[in-house]
């Protein structure tokens, strides 16, 4: 009995992601932590002083940006 292939067969969603994916998803993650280490040991001065609390956000928002490229790393 011959074996019939369809679009659920399994395959490769697509090739190897290109040499620039895995430095730009750690740099994120990495420029995140250091925003966020750097707003913590000015004493929340820098980054961007005059938006305070805020710059936690920022500096997770970059870390999550890395992290969410981890989902697409083949």
């Amino acid at each position: 009995m011959a074996r019939d292939t369809d679009e659920t067969s399994e395959r490769p969603a697509g090739g190897p992601n290109p040499v620039w994916f895995k430095p730009i998803m750690v740099g994120f993650m990495l420029l995140g932590l250091v925003w966020i280490i750097v707003f913590y040991l000015s004493g929340n001065q820098y980054p961007i002083p005059d938006i305070g609390a805020w710059n936690l956000l920022i500096g997770f928002g970059i870390a999550f940006i890395g992290f969410l490229m981890t989902t697409r790393w083949r």
